[in-house]
């Protein structure tokens, strides 16, 4: 019909014109326009009162809605997203709720995601390239504390003075608990052993660490054996190391450098003793305030106790079978098998290896209860 292809005011005024002339009962011209006669009604009275204004739409949102948040209430959660600007809507709800016990006020966490996105606060999503499936290393399962700790080098940066800083995270899996966040000045195991020892010293020891594939975790040696992950397999720990290029196999823990880069290291601090403040504070932070939602909105402070296995006095030496042929790695990493001397890793200079022959001439390597590598008698190569 003609009129249903015009402006809604020049459909209503010309509804008005008609009733105006009575040519129509207001049966007939409610028909004609195609609206109830409540409606043209409604259009009469709005003509009477308000003149052509009254026939514009109006917006249909309540006048007034007694659950509406208040300006005080969305001005304490903008303020708190302000200074937690990683944090989300039900993190920031569990703390609030925390500290003003006696407001009943709270609105819903979708509600206060709303108000983040209206006043600008929300941060948008990354839009990640796709990837090809990967089957990557075991899914990880922990059952209680320590069973995983994971480890790892955040990027290097400067400090105001021009050090270059390199931030070594150790955190436990279960409990997402930071057991330390240190400042170093390089990724060589000479500066990362002490920060180690002090966290196994402090916490006990764990049963696994999983770290990536870099310095000074692992190296290009065969079983990927560093200095650092036989410390760990004489402690009686097992080194788990993530598959090349796939850090989202370590994903808790890349999620907390995340946090730790917009909290402790945007800006970075004038000095190396003025960044480890500032990581101290982002620890503390990190395990005693703020909710974590893996952990049922609960703090990591509140779920994670330290390992019943105390950091020996002395490092155990490994022990073999009686029927295990047993060597020793000289410096330069090799030993002495059939009056041949043969290369393992420069990592177990001075440890202990045992030998096992499986089959005729061909020998597993091992160290402690790890096997690290096989020997074949007949072209004395030794591969993984």
């Amino acid at each position: 019909m003609p009129w249903l292809e015009t402006d809604p005011m020049d459909q209503r005024l010309r509804f008005l014109e008609d009733v105006r002339l009575a040519r129509l009962s207001m049966t007939e011209l409610c028909a004609h326009y195609q609206i109830s006669r409540k409606t043209g009604y409604k259009w009469i009275d709005r003509a009477a009162e308000e003149g052509r204004r009254g026939l514009a739409d109006r917006s249909r949102a309540p006048h007034h809605c007694p659950h509406k948040m208040s300006d005080e209430m969305a001005t304490l959660l903008c303020e708190f997203r302000i200074q937690h600007d990683d944090w989300g809507a039900r993190k920031l709800l569990k703390v609030l709720k925390g500290r003003h016990p006696r407001r009943r006020d709270w609105p819903a966490a979708s509600t206060v995601a709303d108000l983040f996105t209206r006043e600008g606060l929300a941060r948008r999503p990354r839009r990640r390239r796709p990837r090809p499936d990967h089957p990557g290393a075991p899914v990880i399962h922990t059952a209680a504390p320590n069973d995983l700790w994971t480890a790892d080098f955040k990027g290097e940066f400067r400090t105001g003075d021009g050090i270059y800083c390199y931030p070594l995270t150790i955190a436990d899996l279960h409990a997402r608990y930071l057991l330390d966040c240190h400042g170093r000045y390089s990724t060589k195991t000479r500066t990362a052993w002490p920060v180690f020892e002090q966290a196994f010293r402090a916490y006990g020891l764990p049963r696994a660490i999983r770290t990536d594939n870099g310095p000074p975790f692992a190296t290009t040696s065969i079983h990927g054996l560093s200095k650092l992950s036989v410390w760990w397999m004489r402690l009686g720990i097992q080194h788990q190391r993530i598959t090349p290029g796939m850090p989202s196999e370590n994903g808790a823990h890349e999620r907390m450098h995340r946090s730790l880069k917009r909290r402790a290291i945007r800006p970075a601090r004038a000095t190396m003793a003025a960044q480890q403040r500032a990581f101290n504070a982002f620890r503390a932070e990190y395990n005693d305030e703020r909710p974590h939602e893996s952990l049922g909105m609960e703090t990591p402070t509140s779920q994670y106790t330290p390992s019943p296995r105390p950091y020996p006095p002395t490092l155990p030496v490994p022990e073999y079978p009686g029927h295990y042929t047993v060597k020793q790695i000289t410096t330069g990493g090799t030993f002495r098998f059939a009056n041949r001397v043969l290369y393992l890793a420069n990592a177990l200079t001075g440890e202990l290896v045992g030998l096992d022959e499986v089959d005729d001439g061909v020998w597993w390597i091992y160290f402690g209860t790890t096997l690290i590598a096989t020997l074949d008698e007949r072209n004395y190569i030794i591969k993984e």
